[in-house]
């Protein structure tokens, strides 16, 4: 017999995302622009289009009681500034990335290092569904219902060697594909990195895809990393490299702001951006703002790894 257990980190009924979503006028106008100029560029304007392939996943216990964010939502407001630093702007020009063929390079303290392939890296029969809180330090949250696989398991197919206490990450830099490269926002590649017990955490995980298809490119196609306990800047997109080290890697909002942006970057009402609260969030779709829940929700699986930290120094 199925029985639905409730997990501890579950929300209720109540916390729905409402349908009505204002970004809906952004894709209006961009329809009718997209229609006048596909005229005169008809083959630059077919690549917006990408067909994403849909995708065989295993639901898992990793749910919340709360539908998802609408898709539409999802996908066209975003944090991705190799494509732009508007919300609109990756769902504008992200067509320009290729996310196939895709390879990934792994290196450092790992017996099978070597460049991957994705689809050996990932293994495509073995996807799970995950329905997980995406919370931005802008202070605005989603829930995303992703496709993909728990990141310790391509770990384990790597083989940390016994020294490595860090996972370090590194986005494509391609400016042919990436227009927000021109600007120095940040000291591109894009990068990131976890402590190894972080990365081997069960709620950890590499997604492909999200609402049951392949990920679209302004969402990190091919290949991204969710930790929902940390704010969405530590989920780096369009994963080109893995490695593994013993010493804490440099990531890039860390380089750029280390007053504003700590290593950790666990979801923490507690402790306020420099420029802004944190204690409260706005659910994409709704027009107020609730409470900001500690780890994001997920302090029983996670809180243990920081027992004896000072949250507010290693923030």
């Amino acid at each position: 017999m199925l029985i639905k257990r409730s997990e501890n980190w579950q929300e209720s009924e109540n916390s729905v995302t409402s349908e009505t979503v204002y970004l809906n006028r952004r894709r209006l106008l961009a329809g009718v622009a997209v229609a006048g100029a596909a005229a005169l560029a008809p083959s630059v304007f077919a690549q917006r289009d990408r067909v994403l392939k849909p995708l065989t996943a295993t639901p898992t216990s990793f749910k919340l009681d709360e539908s998802p964010t609408p898709e539409d939502a999802i996908t066209q407001y975003n944090n991705y500034y190799e494509f732009g630093t508007g919300k609109g702007d990756p769902a504008d020009n992200a067509w320009r990335l290729k996310p196939a063929p895709w390879s990934v390079k792994v290196d450092g303290l790992v017996d099978k290092p070597g460049t991957y392939a994705l689809e050996d890296l990932v293994d495509f029969n073995a996807l799970e569904d995950r329905i997980y809180r995406l919370r931005c330090v802008e202070a605005w949250s989603m829930i995303v219902p992703w496709v993909g696989i728990p990141l310790a398991s391509v770990l384990k197919k790597i083989e940390p060697q016994s020294g490595a206490k860090y996972v370090a990450f590194e986005t494509l830099a391609d400016r042919d594909q990436m227009p927000g490269l021109r600007w120095p926002v940040l000291d591109w590649p894009y990068t990131e990195g976890l402590r190894m017990d972080e990365a081997m955490n069960d709620l950890a995980f590499l997604a492909v895809g999200l609402y049951g298809k392949e990920l679209p490119n302004q969402n990190g196609a091919p290949l991204r990393l969710v930790v929902p306990w940390k704010y969405g800047f530590k989920s780096i997109k369009s994963i080109v490299r893995i490695s593994l080290t013993d010493t804490q890697p440099a990531t890039s909002w860390n380089i750029s702001a280390p007053r504003e942006y700590g290593f950790y970057s666990n979801v923490n009402p507690d402790v306020d951006h420099p420029r802004w609260s944190q204690s409260r969030e706005r659910r994409i779709g709704e027009f107020g703002r609730r409470k900001t829940a500690k780890f994001n929700g997920y302090g029983d699986l996670v809180a243990g790894m920081y027992a004896g930290m000072d949250l507010s120094k290693n923030y």
